[in-house]
């Protein structure tokens, strides 16, 4: 996941008031941390310049069958600034990646400042949603165990080297963000944290158990205290422990997990039914989904 700032004419008009904020990562916690730093007074946004920068600044996969997707978002015309979306778009589609369009404010609006212009030159959807509408906060009985779970999984980790320290505090740091915002948000973070997608390389487990580092050529200085004195039978043992308590927490949390998306799946579409407001979680859920599937992604319940 990449995060660019764009539409906040507090930055520099020389670079189209356009910041890259985190470059193409998997270290999902670094991402939650600056998308709770954001923050913005509004301004010119150049979608067309904000577009170009993303495709030809990141470093995107070259296998046609990976899904490569830019989500934008805002709520002033499509074509605003010094470079052509369409020109823009059209790149992005050449190199396989989508472009989905979310206007912020009515349909015919969105389609009238060419926000659904943007989507269909690059293959990708355009959606339309209140922006002043929350998401759903749909208490479940679910969100209480996931979140103590989730406090264990924590645990699993082992903090090694010079970013270690900083990096377990910022996991404990969006935690309590997540937290801050509704139990619920708490409760999806921690199926988050248990999935394939959420690695960390300040952890020793993650490191040595993904080929990143082997456990021999780690300095001593570098261990936590209580491995340091460890022999390196020991050291193999005590992250072997981890690993397994890890995937008996994770197992937990899916099976959790699961009951609890089809508890929500039913209420969210009892809220759609009623109101018919569409929100950013499920625009980019919809979308995303759609487009993975015809890159043949499979998505199971276990």
């Amino acid at each position: 996941v990449a995060l660019f700032e764009y539409g906040n004419n507090g930055l520099s008009a020389q670079e189209n008031f356009i910041r890259l904020v985190t470059p193409l990562t998997d270290d999902l916690d670094k991402v939650s941390q600056e998308l709770f730093a954001l923050k913005t007074n509004g301004g010119h946004e150049y979608c067309g310049a904000v577009i170009k920068s993303a495709v030809d600044s990141l470093a995107w996969s070259k296998d046609n069958a990976d899904l490569k997707v830019i989500y934008i978002a805002g709520n002033e015309p499509f074509n605003q600034g010094p470079v052509d979306f369409r020109e823009t778009c059209k790149a992005a589609i050449t190199k396989g990646i989508q472009i989905n369009t979310i206007f912020c404010g009515n349909t015919a609006e969105g389609i009238s400042t060419f926000w659904k212009d943007g989507a269909v030159l690059a293959d990708g959807s355009f959606v339309s949603i209140d922006s002043d509408a929350k998401v759903a906060d749909i208490p479940t009985p679910q969100d209480k165990p996931l979140a103590e779970l989730s406090v264990k999984l924590n645990d699993t980790y082992v903090a090694y080297g010079a970013k270690g320290g900083e990096g377990a505090a910022n996991q404990a740091a969006q935690d309590a963000n997540s937290a801050g915002i509704s139990s619920a948000n708490a409760a999806q973070r921690a199926a988050v944290k248990a999935s394939a997608n959420y690695r960390n390389m300040w952890c020793l487990v993650d490191s040595v158990f993904n080929d990143q580092v082997k456990i021999e050529d780690v300095k001593v200085e570098d261990l936590p205290e209580n491995m340091k004195k460890m022999t390196m039978k020991e050291r193999k043992e005590y992250l072997e422990g981890k690993k397994a308590q890890r995937a008996e927490i994770q197992k937990k949390i899916a099976e959790l997990s699961v009951t609890r998306a089809q508890y929500i799946e039913e209420e969210t579409q009892k809220i759609a039914e009623k109101d018919g407001k569409e929100t950013l979680d499920t625009a980019v859920i919809k979308t995303v989904r759609k487009q993975a599937e015809a890159k043949n992604y499979k998505f199971e319940q276990k």
